[in-house]
């Protein structure tokens, strides 16, 4: 009993000090405005903790009393510290002074002035796009097949899925009605063929060649080749779905016509003549991007061509989609000059309407230097029609550094025309101009001579003073300038 006693004695005492120490001073800043500046006492360590209540003596009850006293004061913080707060202050301590001379805002641009420099930036950066597309068409063309995808056709024609088609206002492409002019036309009417020269298409190869293997077929217009029927069936409704097509996706049995080894005959089942203007454009941009360069030609020459052709022909201007497919087809330079340039040419019917059109699109893309060499040279060497310089000259103009033997094939061709009585139509004078004024520094002495006299016979009131001057103020082949100068000199 006696210890018992004592125990109540010490903890009424370590009650005591606990209100004094632990329960009533922790509450006290609750009742100010500032904390006390008082550091916080000390734990006792030598005394074990106690129990606060008087009506018991258990030591575990005593130490959980204890610590939730001990967690309750470190849980006050009547004035917390915002680093915002000073760091706002600070700042706009900072920001009161005033704004040197260099931080100052610049003038703004007149509308005028940047509507201008927005339309000088959108003409450069379509210049660029379209260098870029000369230099890689191919890549130009799976670029844009690998931006879209889904539906029936394969992920790669994403382009194609996604077409919108073209709009009224650009149906007609007629920015050449300014280049033609009737005198010339009827001059040059003089250097085309008289007979009939209609060249043939894929239709009337195939027919020709069914007809040939089969004499049973031999009466019907439109004979079918020797195919299952479920593929019959399946392309001639895709060459209904192309004859009424404008825009959206393109059958996915369409992109495999290129895989397939008869790929001419499947062409033929879709009836291409019928295709609208679009569908024309559309499959020009598959098959140009998927068929070898070969096979390319013969799509070139046996259905884009004569639709183009048929197309100058009833309306006197092209349709947009079809010029824009004349610009797909030369992606593929060596199949568009035998496929388009070439039978162009040698039809001997082309007339200057139609060499303006297809023209313009040379002169818009980049040809590169070896397909145009060879594109000058057989024009060259190929009977006149005419229209032949105006090509002749577009080539020309795209001043590349053209080899000796197309230099020389280009001086044959010229003076031919030596002994001609006709009236050579103005473009064939420009042309010689052109020739002259790139590459009058690679011709030969001999060469000169021979064309003064030719103009001295085929002149032209404008033309050929021009012509004369270049031929007198340029140098010979292989002479250096030094050696001009010396000549001019004495």
């Amino acid at each position: 009993k006696g210890r018992r006693k004592k125990e109540v004695g010490e903890a009424l005492r370590t009650v005591l000090l606990l209100q004094k120490t632990k329960l009533i001073k922790p509450f006290l800043p609750r009742l100010r405005r500032k904390p006390p500046t008082a550091p916080p006492p000390t734990k006792d360590l030598s005394s074990p903790p106690r129990s606060p209540y008087p009506h018991t003596a258990r030591g575990p009850s005593l130490s959980l009393s204890a610590s939730m006293a001990k967690k309750r004061s470190r849980l006050q913080n009547p004035e917390p510290f915002h680093p915002e707060e000073n760091a706002s202050v600070a700042s706009s301590k900072k920001r009161s002074k005033a704004p040197r001379s260099h931080q100052q805002q610049e003038k703004t641009i007149a509308s005028g002035i940047s509507s201008k420099i927005l339309k000088e930036a959108l003409i450069q950066q379509r210049e660029i796009e379209e260098e870029a597309q000369e230099r890689n068409p191919t890549r130009e063309a799976f670029a844009d097949i690998a931006k879209h995808g889904g539906g029936e056709v394969e992920d790669e024609d994403g382009d194609i899925d996604d077409f919108a088609g073209f709009s009224e206002t650009q149906s007609r492409y007629d920015d050449f009605e300014g280049e033609i002019d009737e005198e010339d036309e009827r001059i040059l009417e003089a250097f085309l063929s008289k007979g009939p020269s209609k060249e043939p298409t894929l239709t009337d190869i195939i027919v020709k060649k069914i007809k040939e293997n089969d004499a049973q077929v031999s009466s019907e217009s439109r004979p079918l080749p020797k195919m299952d029927s479920s593929v019959i069936d399946l392309y001639k409704g895709v060459g209904e779905f192309m004859s009424k097509y404008t825009a959206g996706k393109v059958p996915k049995a369409f992109r495999k016509i290129t895989a397939m080894q008869h790929w001419e005959d499947v062409l033929y089942l879709t009836e291409p003549e019928k295709w609208s203007p679009n569908g024309m454009y559309q499959a020009t941009r598959i098959l140009a991007s998927n068929l070898g360069s070969k096979k390319a030609e013969r799509f070139y020459r046996l259905v884009l061509l004569p639709r183009v052709r048929d197309d100058i022909k009833k309306n006197k201007r092209l349709h947009f989609a079809l010029y824009q497919a004349l610009k797909k087809a030369i992606f593929k330079p060596a199949a568009f000059n035998k496929g388009i340039l070439f039978p162009l040419c040698k039809s001997g019917t082309c007339n200057l309407r139609e060499a303006v059109i297809v023209g313009s699109v040379i002169q818009k893309v980049t040809i590169p230097m070896l397909h145009s060499s060879v594109a000058l040279l057989k024009l060259a060497e190929m009977e006149y029609c005419g229209t032949t310089s105006y090509f002749i000259k577009l080539l020309l103009e795209k001043k590349y550094a053209l080899p000796y033997r197309v230099i020389d094939a280009l001086v044959a061709h010229y003076m031919r025309f030596m002994e001609d009585s006709r009236i050579m139509p103005v473009i064939w004078h420009q042309s010689l101009l052109a020739f002259v004024q790139r590459y009058k520094n690679e011709l030969q002495k001999e060469d000169k001579v021979n064309l003064r006299t030719l103009v001295g016979r085929q002149r032209h009131y404008l033309v050929t003073p021009e012509i004369v001057r270049e031929l007198d103020n340029s140098r010979n082949r292989g002479e250096k300038e030094d050696d001009l100068m010396a000549i001019n000199i004495l």
